[in-house]
C-alpha cells in the first residue's frame, strides 16, 4: 500500500515539473508595433459624453471596442501578406534607365518575359487604351476606328471591329462584358463580342471618359465644354454641367473621393462633382495650357504637365505645389501606378520616375523606353508590373518592375475569379452602389456628427425666441379683437329695436 502511494506521489511530482517546463516564456499575445497600428487607424477615438443615456454609452463603447479589434487584427495579419513589391536594381555605377526591355525580358522567367510584347497596328493608329479593374483584359481603340478587346495574359482576342468613324476614347464599364467608345458624333456602348448595345445621342462630341466603379457612373468630357454623368446601372443621364471653359480634352478621376479633375487651356485645373454646377476647387497650375494630369490612388497627390514644359506635383489636401521639374520636351501623357511610379510620355519616349511623390524633386528617370510612333495613351495594368502604351504604330506592353500592387483584395477586384464569383460580385456591387449625391471632396464628412457651433446655437435660440414673441403678439391682438367684438355685441343686445331703427 505504501509503495502504491509513493508511486502516485512521484507521478504527480513529475506532472508538475513537466507543466513548469511547458510554461510559455512569453505569455499572452505578441505585441504589435505602434507604427503598424497607426497604419490601420481610422480616425480619433470618440469620447462618450457624461450626460449620454446608458444604452447609448453601451453602444458607443461596443463600437469603439470592435473598431480597435479590427485595427489590431489588420495590423497583425499584415505580416501574412505573401508577396513583396520589387524594383529594378543595377550594378555599381549602372543607371537602370539604360537597361532595355529586351534585356529585362531575357533575364526574367518565361511568364514574366511574355508580358513584354508589341502589337504592330500602324494602319489605324494612334491608339487609346484601358485595362479592366482586375487587370486581366485590355481594350484598345485606334483614332481611325479600330477597336479590340484582348485577354492580354493569354493573348486571346475577345472581339475586334472597325466602327468606320473616328474614335476619341475607350473605357471599360463595371465588368469586362461591356465597354464604352467615344466616337466622332455620339457615345456608343458595346458588349465583349462587339455587338452594339446602346447609342447615346445626348452624349455628343465626347473626347475623354472616366468610369467611377463604386457609383456606376460614366463621366464624359466633350469638345463643347460639357461634363456629363451617365448611370450605367439604370441607363439614364444623372447630370449635365456646362463648365464654360472651352474644349475638355484633359481629364482624370480621384480614386479616393470620385471627384473629376479637368485641365483647361488657361492653365487651370478644376475639380467637379455631379452635385454642383460650379467647380468645387479651381487651381492655377501652369502658365500655359494643361496637357495631362493624374491622381494617385490615395487621393493625396496630383501630378500635372503643361505647355510650359514643367512637371508639377501637388498636395490636394492643401492645394499647394510640393515641387516641380523641367522636362525638355514636356509631357503629353501621365500615369501613376498602384505603387507610386510615374510614367511620362515625351514625344516617342516613355520615362518612368520613382519616388516622385516625395517632398524632394527627382531629376533622373528610373526607366526609359523609346517607341516608333508618337505616344497617345498610357495606363498601368492593375496588380501587374506592366505599363501599356498606345502610340502611332500600335500598342506596346512594357515591363516596369515594382509598378503593381502584389497583394490584391479578392472581395473587390479578383483577377482569378470564376464566372460564378463574377456574377455574385456584380449583384453585390449593385446592392452596395454609392449614390452620386455623396460625391464630395471629403468622404469622411459622411460619417461625422454634425455638431452645431456656439454661434449657430445662439442664432437658432434667437430665432426660436423671435418666433415665440411673434406668436404671443398675434395671440394678444387676436384676444383684443375678440374683446372688441364681444363689447359691440353686448351694446347691440342692450339697445331697443326702436333705437336700431333710428340709426
Amino acid at each position: 500500500m505504501a509503495a502504491v502511494v509513493q508511486e502516485v506521489l512521484t507521478s504527480t511530482h513529475v506532472e508538475k515539473t513537466n507543466k513548469k517546463k511547458k510554461q510559455d516564456p512569453f505569455p499572452g499575445e505578441a505585441p504589435i508595433p505602434h507604427k503598424r497600428l497607426q497604419k490601420f487607424r481610422r480616425g480619433e477615438k470618440y469620447e462618450v459624453p457624461k450626460e449620454a443615456r446608458p444604452d447609448l454609452k453601451e453602444a458607443i463603447t461596443f463600437s469603439e471596442a470592435m473598431s480597435e479589434l479590427a485595427q489590431k487584427q489588420a495590423a497583425r495579419y499584415d505580416l501574412l501578406l505573401p508577396e513583396d513589391a520589387g524594383f529594378l536594381e543595377g550594378d555599381e555605377d549602372e543607371d537602370t534607365n539604360t537597361i532595355s526591355q529586351d534585356d529585362i525580358a531575357a533575364a526574367v522567367d518565361i511568364t514574366s518575359g511574355s508580358k513584354y510584347f508589341n502589337l504592330h497596328l500602324s494602319q489605324f493608329g494612334p491608339y487609346r487604351l484601358d485595362y479592366s479593374r482586375t487587370g486581366r483584359h485590355l481594350l484598345v481603340g485606334g483614332k481611325k476606328g479600330h477597336v479590340a478587346c484582348i485577354d492580354w495574359q493569354s493573348k486571346d482576342l475577345m472581339c475586334e471591329m472597325n466602327v468606320m468613324e473616328t474614335v476619341n476614347d475607350v473605357k471599360w464599364l463595371h465588368t469586362e462584358a461591356m465597354f464604352a467608345v467615344a466616337q466622332k458624333k455620339w457615345l456608343y456602348i458595346y458588349d465583349s463580342k462587339g455587338l452594339e448595345l446602346h447609342c447615346l445621342k445626348k452624349f455628343n462630341d465626347v473626347l475623354r471618359m472616366q468610369f467611377l466603379p463604386y457609383h456606376f457612373l460614366l463621366a464624359t468630357a466633350s469638345a463643347t465644354g460639357f461634363l456629363q454623368y451617365l448611370d450605367v446601372s439604370v441607363g439614364r443621364e444623372v447630370k449635365a454641367i456646362c463648365t464654360k471653359m472651352g474644349r475638355l480634352d484633359v481629364m482624370c478621376q480621384n480614386p479616393y473621393n470620385a471627384v473629376i479633375h479637368l485641365g483647361h487651356p488657361n492653365g487651370t485645373v478644376s475639380l467637379w462633382s455631379p452635385n454642383q454646377k460650379e467647380p468645387l476647387v479651381k487651381m492655377l497650375c501652369h502658365r500655359g495650357a494643361v496637357r495631362s494630369l493624374t491622381v494617385d490612388k490615395t487621393g493625396t497627390y496630383m501630378v500635372t504637365s503643361g505647355l510650359d514644359r514643367k512637371l508639377k506635383v501637388y498636395d490636394i489636401r492643401a492645394f499647394k505645389p510640393l515641387h516641380s521639374c523641367f522636362l525638355p520636351a514636356g509631357a503629353s501623357c501621365l500615369s501613376l501606378s498602384q505603387r507610386g511610379l510615374l510614367s511620362a510620355a515625351t514625344g516617342d519616349i516613355v520615362q518612368v520616375y520613382q519616388n516622385i511623390l516625395g517632398s524632394s524633386p527627382v531629376f533622373k528617370p528610373y526607366m526609359a523606353h523609346r517607341l516608333r510612333g508618337q505616344i497617345w495613351g498610357l495606363a498601368y495594368c492593375p496588380f501587374e508590373d506592366v505599363l501599356g502604351i498606345g502610340h502611332g504604330e500600335g500598342f506596346t506592353s512594357m515591363i516596369v518592375p515594382g509598378a503593381g500592387e502584389p497583394n490584391f483584395d479578392a472581395l473587390d477586384a479578383n483577377p482569378y475569379r470564376s464566372s460564378k464569383q463574377k456574377q455574385e460580385w456584380e449583384v453585390k456591387a449593385l446592392l452596395e452602389k454609392v449614390q452620386p449625391e455623396l460625391i464630395g471632396l471629403d468622404p469622411g464628412q459622411l460619417s461625422k456628427v454634425d455638431q452645431a457651433t456656439f454661434e449657430q446655437r445662439h442664432k437658432r435660440r434667437v430665432e426660436e425666441l423671435d418666433e415665440i414673441q411673434q406668436s404671443i403678439q398675434e395671440r394678444t391682438e387676436r384676444e383684443k379683437e375678440l374683446k372688441v367684438k364681444s363689447k359691440e355685441k353686448k351694446t347691440l343686445e342692450n339697445k331697443s329695436t326702436l333705437d336700431r331703427f333710428r340709426k
